[in-house]
């Protein structure tokens, strides 16, 4: 049995380079999502497990901070290695915990990996400047340092590559690390970060990994003193609360929120390219990705046509459980999750929308009350619909029609959130128009919104989120700048 296979033991925290049971010794269970069974326990976290956590992390941060550019790089790329040799595992451990297919458990590896590669360039692009003063005699430098501790709390959709994304680049910087993973994903998000690093070369105390629930250590996470800052990434209802207690500590936060993401496709669309980017952006890992497509806005030349593939695309995808390696569609995260989405899809019913496939769930043999959501496909929906004005964060395809251009966008924007969208036009020019009206911070013309390169900024605005994530945007996040003078020549004061 591989030290990284499910059947492992994730039981304990890491402080301090060392595996520590919680302080009162609680556990919570990790259940599979296509079978429902409990496949492990990991410690439940009291707050004074993450008082030890962050008091490793302070201590241990300066020292690593002193080490050269080539020291903290050889670190990142020791860890890429790891992650390679066990790459098998990894997928399967996101197949087991969050119910990730083939297809997404290599997403998430390849991603996570761009975004590793990039985190070891980072050392040596700390770069300082050298500004002119206008004191005679001055000089003036401007260093790069790390913050200090980064907080990093992610999500359970993609809980990989979104914990690499802020703790690789975190460690690369100088930064020490204190990471809490999602109570329903806290092996591939947290766990599993820490048996990776403990094979590395990197110093006790500069990762730090505290599993447990949101409601009992969340606000001690979010809020510590030695925090400096706070990179998230969750709905937006909790990314609020978790910035306004960050905040009372003057820490940064660097927020990915939630989505309401619109594809738009107009009426000269190559709709072959348009169907095939709504069917992955739509229905990739359950439609649980915060990029993923939430309303099809389209043009009404188009929308019966448009409806009628999209309805046929989806009615075809395999479903069930994902440990049949033919499954596209597995199971939502939790009960909770499941029940949300399908409420969405009965409201938008009883509103007047058309259920054109889906809208119930798949079962799954030996597997009672099972989690899996049939690929759902709404026509004849409007704006204020549930599941077009909620981020429903499901296998569900509402698509909209509209008329021309200036409702298409007044579409697109008639939400609070503002993090990805697509655009589909065979004349570039309008929908280039289209995608600089939209406000959102990320838009993909004739392609999906689900897109994730590690060099590229990625950021929302609105609803969606404070901060940028990847490559120097992200450096700007976790490092600050510091000003050093030199007076060189005696210096004239008025008194």
């Amino acid at each position: 049995m591989s030290d990284f296979s499910i059947e492992a033991d994730w039981g304990a925290l890491y402080v301090d380079g060392e595996w520590t049971e919680g302080a009162d010794g609680e556990t919570i269970a990790v259940e599979d999502p296509s079978t429902r069974e409990t496949v492990t326990t990991v410690a439940a976290a009291t707050e004074s497990d993450v008082d030890e956590a962050y008091e490793a992390a302070a201590a241990a941060q300066s020292a690593w901070a002193e080490q050269p550019p080539a020291r903290r790089q050889a670190v990142v790329e020791e860890f890429l290695d790891v992650l390679e040799a066990h790459h098998d595992d990894v997928t399967d451990l996101l197949e087991y915990e969050v119910g990730g297919s083939t297809l997404m458990g290599e997403t998430s590896m390849q991603i996570a990996t761009d975004h590793a590669t990039e985190a070891a360039t980072l050392p040596r692009r700390m770069k300082g400047e050298h500004v002119a003063s206008n004191i005679p005699g001055k000089e003036n430098l401007v260093e790069r340092q790390p913050k200090g501790v980064v907080t990093v709390i992610s999500p359970w959709n993609f809980p990989l590559n979104l914990s690499m994304r802020a703790v690789a680049p975190a460690i690369a910087a100088g930064n020490s690390v204190v990471l809490k993973p999602s109570t329903n994903s806290p092996i591939t998000g947290g766990l599993l970060f820490a048996k990776l690093f403990a094979e590395t070369s990197l110093p006790d105390g500069v990762i730090n990994v505290v599993t447990g629930r949101g409601s009992e250590i969340g606000d001690r996470v979010a809020g510590h003193p030695e925090s400096d800052v706070v990179a998230f990434t969750g709905s937006t209802s909790v990314g609020r609360r978790v910035a306004g207690i960050a905040g009372e500590n003057l820490a940064i936060p660097a927020m990915e929120l939630g989505g309401n993401n619109a594809h738009v496709v107009m009426a000269d669309a190559d709709l072959d390219r348009a169907i095939d980017a709504a069917t992955f952006g739509s229905f990739v890992h359950q439609g649980q990705v915060c990029i993923s497509i939430n309303r099809h806005l389209v043009h009404e030349d188009v929308y019966d046509e448009y409806v009628e593939r999209l309805t046929k695309r989806a009615a075809a995808l395999p479903t069930g459980s994902v440990h049949d390696e033919d499954t596209v569609v597995g199971p939502i995260i939790d009960e909770s999750q499941r029940d949300e989405m399908l409420s969405y899809v009965e409201e938008t019913v009883e509103a007047g929308a058309t259920l054109e496939t889906g809208g119930e769930t798949v079962p799954i043999d030996g597997v009672d009350d099972s989690l899996v959501v049939a690929p759902t496909v709404l026509s004849d929906v409007t704006q204020d619909m549930a599941a077009a004005c909620n981020e429903h964060f499901g296998p569900i395809a509402p698509v909209i029609p509209f008329s021309d251009v200036d409702e298409a966008v007044a579409l697109a924007n008639d939400t609070e959130y503002g993090l990805s969208g697509a655009v589909h036009s065979t004349e570039l020019s309008l929908a280039k128009e289209v995608a600089q009206r939209m406000e959102t911070g990320n838009v993909h013309i004739n392609d999906q919104p689900i897109n994730d390169e590690a060099h590229v900024p990625f950021s929302g605005v609105g609803a969606s989120g404070v901060g940028t994530y990847n490559s120097d945007a992200f450096l700007d996040e976790i490092t600050e700048t510091k000003w050093i003078s030199v007076q060189h020549e005696p210096r004239d004061y008025p008194i």
